[in-house]
């Protein structure tokens, strides 16, 4: 994998990163513009919100510890936590791919007044950037596995603030649509 990354020009990577962004996004899109057009069946998916939020909680926790093991200057955990989250972050997007494509209708949000603001400007800010943290956590990842650590370093302080936000207010969302109760 590393000598296919390695022999990958500048921007043949780009084009196949921003393209696999750009797929990503346009799909999720759809998909939330379009609830259940692609149901298979009767397929259960009602267990999507609670197991998103987990997975978003966990990668948090393993990004705060992966930047915890670089701080210590611990490569090999580093490696281990940030290649975990970015499974996980999958995983959530494979999920949650699955989940809206099945699923029938939207969910609203029943709060009102300030707390409506908030959640909107919650889920606004977490849907653009976790558009945002799609390219920039492959080019970080890749950064790191082709050896360009000053480049990797440099794109990470951004991409780990952001992802790290996208996490969070991932069960932000969950806990403001399904947790309390308005």
């Amino acid at each position: 994998m590393n000598k296919v990354l390695r022999s990958l020009s500048e921007e043949t990577l780009r084009t196949v990163i921003y393209a696999i962004a750009v797929v990503v996004s346009a799909l999720v899109a759809f998909l939330i513009a379009n609830p259940g057009l692609l149901r298979v069946g009767t397929l259960d998916v009602s267990y999507a919100p609670p197991f998103h939020a987990f997975l978003n909680g966990t990668v948090a926790v393993l990004l705060i510890a992966g930047y915890a093991a670089i701080r210590q200057r611990k490569i090999t955990l580093h490696r281990t936590l940030m290649l975990s989250a970015f499974a996980l972050s999958t995983l959530f997007l494979i999920s949650y791919v699955i989940y809206h494509s099945q699923k029938a209708e939207p969910t609203y949000f029943h709060g009102t007044g300030l707390v409506r603001v908030v959640y909107l400007v919650i889920l606004v800010t977490h849907i653009v950037l976790a558009a945002i943290i799609v390219p920039l956590a492959l080019f970080t990842i890749v950064r790191a596995w082709r050896g360009e650590v000053t480049r990797h370093r440099r794109i990470a302080r951004w991409t780990l603030p952001l992802w790290l936000y996208v996490a969070v207010t991932g069960v932000a969302v969950y806990v403001m649509l399904y947790a309390w109760r308005w």
